[in-house]
């Protein structure tokens, strides 16, 4: 359908001449106490020869409200200097402020204009009548750098309307009335290319209220009509057009917002300990790649290695983080460079860059992609230690500070220092990144991304994105709102989240509401129940309902959700005074013995693989579940419980609706009742539908009012697809 024409006749050059005429004469105008004297000729204003006649005026050298104000245009990211953004086929609500003076109605459009300068234009809806504010959803079929903008305009059809269903039925002004209105729809026939059907539809009305012969009220019926309104709405006819600024949006491939992660240390898949040797033998990217079939079969999107690159020699950590290591201990990943390489190079004991290249290719077999851990800090023996001493920060007495994070404290780690050479370090560092991508790399989980500059990140992202606009960086970012809301806006696409530590439901409730709002335009949480780092107290004692429970949620309430290896089975000890593993794996191979929990291994039954597997079918299943924004809260009597849905309509016109009912108490079977906001559902309040636990497979009748049991005697958590009868 073509693009709707602004128009800048009618009205909007009666109130330019208007104002015209009060300035040319302003003697005959009241005095505006304070500003001129009408009867003194040097405080006249000058004559509005040069009144606006466009949407905006400059005021300063700045730009100007508009002839309809359009104010407050949300989401928008740093003013509009950052892009606002979302994935394809994910829609968002597009907010603004739009007025008028005086009664004349108003409306407003949202315009999207595509990468390649085609715009598609939505009337929006106020969705406050009397206080303006005004929404739409947009949505983008196709990657790349878009942009939008809310246009307000004054509506002559809806002005008409207005007085008309006052004036007629009360006798006044007829006849003028309604010549008007035929006037207007004349205007619209004249102005806009309506398609045959809707122009007929125009024609038969303006000549149905210029028919004096018929009733009033037939004739007030005709211009006022459901189909005119239709066809007025899908082509407006719109005077004083005013834009908002184009705000940039960036439109992203899917997995940038929804996606499965698994984790895992490659050494240790295939690593095995000698009893000939008394030593333990490495796992390789070869020994790894056999693991990659278990992956793509619990349903993962991405499976993410740990650091591959050499690991330093010197100051290397032992078990559990002790000072002093073995010689044969493989010391942390994260401990970058040696004699054999640094960040561009592969840690000898797993392999070569062919060895990499078949990892990656049978990850893509699998339906897999390969994300790699990128840590910008150095080993002492790090290659850039000798070759740039200036990238480092340098103590009184001359030697080099190591990492520190009290009480941690990081003895085989050099922090970088970005700013005493940028132009060489970023030049290295965008070197190093390609080689990666160069080998099939398209998504980098960063290590502590807020302990570098927040502008190298912005400019790293940017200069990938040029070439490698499918390139997807995660922010490990662990810190203070500030900086992790500002990595998001510069770049990152996802980042890591306090999901680990929000248990109870009020706070739980409290972080999604602050991630599904205006946040959700530029920051993606990705939720994590444990990581490599994290095993709170809710995971060491909660048994294995709290596994099953958090990962349940993890997998549900955002789009992107990780694993770590070893979930599965529980892994619930922690190093005694610390939140995370004993025989921590960064610091020590671990062969977890995976064939051993097959069908007639002796620990059958003792995974939840099972459980994951099917959480992942659940998610691939219901695209409902792809998206973050559309996640709405239900009520429920017992503090303990979580109730939440998700329900997205789809481009045939189907819907998907999904129910989540989750007891998060991991110790005790608990009762009570779900008070469902049957609108969020997509149903009537008086409605019932069938509930169906896809994971049970049970299958209820419910309603707005429903009875409920959970707890570890049974299961935590109904995720429940929505089917009406």
């Amino acid at each position: 359908m073509p693009k709707p024409t602004p128009d800048t006749t009618g009205a909007s050059n009666a109130a330019t001449r208007d104002d015209v005429d009060l300035a040319a004469n302003p003697a005959s105008a009241e005095p505006e106490t304070g500003r001129y004297t009408p009867d003194t000729a040097e405080h006249r204003p000058e004559p509005a020869a040069n009144a606006p006649t466009t949407a905006h005026v400059e005021v300063g050298g700045v730009r100007g409200i508009g002839r309809i104000p359009v104010t407050d245009v949300m989401p928008i990211v740093d003013g509009g200097n950052l892009p606002t953004k979302s994935v394809v086929d994910e829609p968002f609500t597009v907010r603004a402020t739009v007025f008028r003076e005086g009664h004349d109605a108003v409306n407003a459009s949202l315009v999207m204009v595509s990468p390649h300068g085609a715009e598609r234009i939505v009337t929006m809806t106020c969705v406050n009548p009397g206080l303006d504010l005004w929404a739409a959803e947009a949505e983008a079929d196709h990657e790349g750098v878009w942009h939008f903008r809310v246009e307000g305009w004054s509506d002559p059809y809806g002005t008409w309307e207005h007085d008309a269903t006052i004036k007629v039925p009360a006798g006044i002004d007829v006849e003028v009335m309604f010549e008007e209105g035929a006037r207007v729809l004349d205007r619209s026939l004249a102005t806009n290319d309506h398609p045959d059907d809707d122009a007929r539809v125009l024609e038969h009305a303006a000549a149905t209220m210029r028919d004096t012969s018929l009733p009033q009220d037939e004739r007030l019926a005709a211009g006022t009509s459901l189909s005119v309104k239709e066809v007025m709405e899908r082509l407006p006819l719109r005077d004083f057009v005013s834009p908002s600024p184009d705000y940039p949006w960036l439109v992203e491939r899917k997995l940038a917002l929804s996606g499965a992660w698994y984790e895992f240390f490659p050494r240790s898949e295939g690593a095995y300990f000698d009893e000939a040797t008394g030593k333990w033998v490495s796992g390789t990217l070869r020994t790894a790649a056999e693991r990659l079939p278990a992956a793509a079969d619990m349903g993962f999107d991405v499976v993410y290695l740990t650091p591959i690159h050499p690991i330093g020699a010197i100051n290397r950590k032992g078990p559990n983080n002790s000072l002093t290591a073995g010689p044969e201990d493989p010391g942390s990943p994260y401990a970058i460079g040696s004699k054999d390489g640094g960040h561009d190079a592969i840690e000898p004991s797993l392999g070569t860059f062919d060895d990499l290249d078949a990892f990656v290719a049978r990850a893509e077999e699998l339906g897999l992609e390969v994300a790699l851990d990128i840590a910008l800090q150095c080993a002492p023996d790090h290659p850039w230690v000798t070759e740039h001493p200036e990238w480092f920060t340098t103590r009184s007495d001359g030697t080099i500070a190591y990492a520190e994070n009290p009480p941690k404290k990081y003895q085989d780690i050099y922090p970088l220092n970005f700013d005493n050479d940028p132009a060489g370090i970023y030049a290295e560092m965008r070197r190093v990144m390609q080689v990666w991508i160069d080998h099939g790399i398209k998504i980098f989980r960063v290590d502590n991304p807020h302990t570098k500059p927040v502008e190298f990140w912005q400019w790293l992202i940017a200069d990938v994105a040029k070439n490698h606009p499918d390139v997807i960086w995660l922010a490990e970012a662990f810190t203070k709102p500030a900086m992790m809301h500002n990595l998001g806006r510069i770049g990152f696409q996802q980042s890591y989240t306090y999901y680990a530590w929000r248990h109870q439901p009020w706070e739980i409730r409290e972080y999604l509401d602050e991630l599904i709002g205006d946040t959700a335009s530029y920051m993606r949480p990705s939720f994590w129940p444990t990581t490599h780092d994290i095993l709170t107290p809710y995971m060491q004692f909660g048994g294995p309902a709290a596994w099953k429970l958090r990962a349940a949620l993890a997998a549900t309430l955002v789009p992107t959700y990780g694993i770590y290896a070893g979930y599965e089975l529980m892994e619930s000890v922690a190093r005694p005074g610390a939140q995370e593993q004993i025989d921590n794996e960064k610091y020590q191979f671990k062969n977890r013995g995976w064939d051993d929990y097959l069908p007639g291994g002796p620990k059958e039954g003792q995974s939840i693989d099972w459980y994951l597997r099917r959480i992942n079918e659940i998610r691939r299943a219901h695209p409902a579940l792809e998206h973050l924004r559309n996640l709405r809260w239900h009520g429920v009597d017992d503090e303990n419980f979580l109730v939440f849905s998700k329900r997205r309509v789809l481009t045939d016109g189907s819907e998907d609706t999904i129910l989540v009912v989750a007891n998060t108490d991991p110790h005790a079977t608990r009762e009570t009742w779900v008070h469902l906001d049957m609108g969020a559902l997509g149903l009537r309040g008086d409605e019932g539908f069938v509930a169906h636990d896809l994971l049970s497979d049970a299958t209820w009748h419910w309603g707005e009012h429903n009875f409920v049991r959970l707890g570890p005697d049974a299961e935590n958590v109904h995720i429940i697809h929505v089917r009406r009868f």
